[in-house]
């Protein structure tokens, strides 16, 4: 028995070019207008149920039956073989740049190899939105809930099916729908990589699909003047509102709201192109279209891989938000290349031989003719180069990136700190004994304890053991180095990574660091250090990393550190987007409040991106000395300020005595 062929649908490959464009486009030029152009793959999803979904329904209404091996051997035919060739040929090149790209590398190739690349990135706590870490395969989470779908829904659809009206089908598949949407919703709130990559929480759109297929697989669906023209334009103004919903700023903050809009537009314009007769199919089937088209599963697979080898290539680094237009132009020169390529040699012949079949002609090619024999040759020899490099670039995969490498160094300078015993407060602290969970405190070196003797110095570190000459006018105050045991410092993952530098630097400071803090935690920290009465004269804040600040949460810090201490803003400088409204939030906030000052990191390491890790935010050891070194220099900065006008006041104290005395 033959089993039918699958439908087609006028201007479904147009559909798909519209919806591979949306997330190449958003991926390789993050800074253009699509904003939330990762919506391209809901529009996947759509077509996928829509189309599988008829194909089986066809098969059953013209057969009686499913056949489920013909059915999954077809879908193996026309996703495994481009899948492998992107996975190898992606990881060989990724073991001859070496570095962050291959961490990892080892569980993305088995997700890959067994559909559920997107459950490993759950468990690996992987991230989509905003990642700075080389993640190669990351776009592959997509095709495991395609695939997942493929394995799970031709079991599931004759229990739909026993529901016998098309509108009650219809009506279940979109309370499937609607229940998955509701779980993403809840689960994004606290996690929301888990709800984006969650076959659960991100099922909508192929339920979706399969509703709009259950209602239009029985219809009797006839050519009117509406069909013709009405539904038409409609659709095209559903269309633009598709591309208007991918420009949405800030969309990754509203899944699954965002990606369900454009599930619910690629229903309506599916149904108004397929519409016998109408002239958006006719229109969406245009040649380029089309040709983008019947290569958007290549040319999906392919672009992220590249961008990223690229990028790594070009700069050293990759951030997902910072990707250089030439990088991204490349990219998507090469992606259309090699998809094209992929297409013709490779999944064109799969499809219409079978594996078995393709392996036959390989072999009737050795037998040919010198050139067919060199080229078969030369296609089993790079396999097998590219199936080694695979292997070769798992085995090196370090395990841990570059950035984690350095944030862990520093966790390890303040748990050797901590061993050592805790010095005397300075200035501005107390001497009470420290909660167990207290920021960790350094002991100061001989020389850092001689420096902070009150009887040689003074308050702010300048020498007093001569503060006049010989006629007693004051001298100028020596240059001040304000001790490590009157600062408090509180950061983030960056001040983490900078701990060695700091210990170093102002041996004897009290640090509270930790990863992914924002500077709404800065209020409670310091809150309960002052409560502890561990707050130093001088208390860092370095939390403007993670995310934008307000003018409340700055002025939650300064009211809880009262106005005795002296606040020291440390700004950030990192591949985001909200980084320049942080460095002019604190700059600007710095100006209009006594006692707050800012250590310029940003400037003082914008130079140096060679001491950063690969994700261009975290100092590696000779970063974290310029970050201490800018610290303290912010820190003495006001040390000198003040002796100057105390200076300045004791040279017009003795300038008044002297003209009393008539000299």
């Amino acid at each position: 028995m033959t089993t039918p062929t699958a439908p087609r649908y006028a201007g479904l490959d147009g559909l798909r070019a519209v919806a591979v464009l949306l997330v190449v486009l958003y991926h390789l030029f993050p800074a253009w207008f699509l904003h939330s152009g990762f919506v391209g793959v809901d529009v996947f999803f759509v077509i996928s149920g829509f189309l599988i979904t008829s194909l089986l329904l066809r098969e059953r209404a013209a057969t009686g039956r499913i056949a489920l091996r013909a059915f999954w051997t077809r879908r193996a035919r026309r996703l495994l073989p481009a899948l492998a060739l992107v996975v190898t040929v992606s990881a060989t090149l990724a073991w001859v740049i070496g570095g962050d790209v291959l961490v990892g590398l080892g569980r993305q190739v088995l997700g890959a190899a067994t559909f559920s690349y997107n459950w490993t990135s759950i468990g690996a706590g992987a991230s989509y939105f905003g990642s700075a870490e080389p993640e190669l395969l990351r776009n592959l989470w997509s095709l495991a809930v395609e695939e997942q779908f493929y394995v799970l829904w031709p079991l599931l659809l004759p229990v739909l099916l026993l529901v016998r009206r098309r509108w009650l089908r219809a009506i279940v598949a979109l309370a499937l729908a609607a229940a998955s949407a509701l779980w993403g919703f809840a689960v994004a709130g606290e996690a929301l990589t888990r709800a984006y990559y969650g076959t659960d929480t991100h099922a909508f759109g192929l339920l979706i699909g399969v509703a709009l297929a259950f209602a239009l697989g029985g219809e009797r669906r006839r050519a009117t003047r509406w069909a013709r023209f009405g539904m038409p334009v409609a659709g095209a103004a559903v269309l633009v509102a598709l591309v208007a919903v991918a420009s949405v700023p800030g969309g990754a903050g509203l899944y699954p709201a965002i990606p369900l809009a454009a599930s619910v537009l690629t229903a309506v314009v599916i149904a108004t192109a397929t519409a016998p007769g109408a002239m958006l199919g006719r229109a969406l089937d245009v040649a380029p279209l089309r040709w983008i088209g019947e290569r958007s599963y290549g040319i999906y697979l392919w672009h992220w891989p590249l961008v990223v080898l690229l990028t790594l290539a070009a700069t050293g680094s990759f951030v997902d938000t910072a990707i250089p237009v030439t990088a991204g132009a490349a990219a998507g020169v090469l992606t259309l290349a090699l998809s094209a390529l992929s297409y013709r040699m490779l999944e064109q012949p799969v499809r219409r031989l079978g594996f078995a079949g393709a392996g036959r002609a390989v072999m009737a090619r050795l037998r040919s003719t010198p050139v067919r024999r060199f080229g078969a040759i030369a296609s089993l020899t790079a396999g097998l180069l590219v199936v080694g490099g695979t292997t070769a670039a798992v085995a090196a995969a370090p395990a841990v990136s570059s950035s984690e490498a350095v944030v862990e160094a520093g966790r390890q300078a303040l748990t050797a700190a901590s061993v050592a015993p805790a010095p005397p407060m300075g200035e501005g602290g107390s001497d009470a004994t420290p909660a167990p969970d207290a920021p960790v405190t350094a002991a100061p070196d001989a020389a850092a304890t001689d420096a902070a003797d009150p009887d040689r110095l003074s308050g702010d570190g300048a020498d007093n053991r001569s503060a006049t000459g010989a006629d007693g006018r004051p001298r100028p105050p020596a240059p001040a180095a304000v001790d490590g045991t009157r600062v408090t410092a509180v950061g983030d993952s960056v001040m983490l990574a900078s701990a060695a530098g700091l210990l170093a630097r102002l041996p004897g400071v009290q640090i509270d660091a930790e990863v992914s803090r924002s500077m709404w935690a800065g209020d409670t920290i310091v809150q309960q250090l002052a409560a502890q009465g561990a707050l130093r004269e001088y208390v860092v804040v370095g939390l403007g990393t993670n995310g934008p600040v307000d003018a409340q949460a700055l002025q939650q810090i300064y009211d809880a550190i009262g106005r005795d201490r002296t606040l020291v803003f440390v700004n950030a400088a990192a591949p985001r987007d909200w980084i320049a409204g942080v460095n002019s939030d604190l700059a600007a906030f710095a100006a209009t409040h006594p006692g707050v000052v800012v250590a310029d990191w940003a400037q003082a390491i914008a130079p140096h991106p060679d001491m950063l890790a690969g994700d261009r935010i975290h100092p590696g050891p000779q970063g974290g000395g310029v970050y201490a070194d800018t610290v303290a220099a912010a820190i003495d900065g006001v040390a000198n300020q003040r002796a100057e006008v105390r200076y300045q006041v004791e040279l017009i104290r003795w300038a008044a005595d002297e003209a009393l005395r008539g000299r």
